[in-house]
């Protein structure tokens, strides 16, 4: 397993999200409601950033590695289903919108697995709908952790409810793009199969 400053960041990205989810269960005695959800907003914003951050190094760098892509991706979706799973408990988010988003992450993971042991991971890269539905996506969870209002003006409850509805719709239509991008070579391996 390599190890670098870009693996790293991955790394702490994965240790982050138990405290997301965690900094919920702590006593009442130790943090007020708006506490929790301050804090949970802000481990998950420093999490998000990481994110961006461990790809511009490895890029920057030339350290990406196989097992840098593998781990990405995983901390990123454990990430965002952890959030959701505490906001659906929190009756923050509607069940149905966060099995939406989580069993697209599924889907699209388990396809691109596919298409990658087909040598043809190419027809499923991220597309520009992808970038748009998770930027929308980690926009929207933080706000819904905070659930509050923001310097007073911003109803993080209310915008935050959006963004998360507009990112279950990306969510949907981009998987089904890339569902009929990859659908060619679905047929063709079915086909010789059979």
């Amino acid at each position: 397993m390599p190890f670098n400053i870009p693996i790293l960041l991955t790394w702490l990205r994965v240790a982050l999200i138990p405290l997301v989810v965690g900094v919920f269960y702590l006593p009442d005695s130790w943090l007020s409601s708006f506490d929790r959800g301050l804090a949970s907003t802000l481990v998950f914003i420093v999490a998000a950033v990481t994110d961006w951050f461990d790809g511009f190094l490895a890029r920057r760098w030339n350290q990406t590695s196989a097992f840098g892509a593998f781990l990405d991706p995983v901390a990123d979706k454990l990430m965002v289903a952890g959030a959701l799973l505490v906001l659906v408990q929190l009756d923050r988010v509607n069940a149905v919108i966060a099995f939406v988003i989580i069993g697209r992450e599924i889907t699209i993971s388990a396809l691109r697995e596919w298409m990658a042991q087909i040598g043809a991971s190419k027809s499923v890269a991220v597309s520009s709908l992808g970038k748009i539905k998770t930027t929308a996506q980690m926009v929207a969870i933080p706000m819904l952790l905070y659930y509050d209002m923001l310097f007073g003006v911003i109803d993080t409850a209310y915008w935050g409810a959006w963004l998360l509805l507009i990112a279950a719709v990306l969510t949907v239509w981009s998987m089904f793009y890339y569902l009929r991008r990859a659908w060619p070579l679905i047929k063709e391996t079915t086909d010789k199969m059979t």
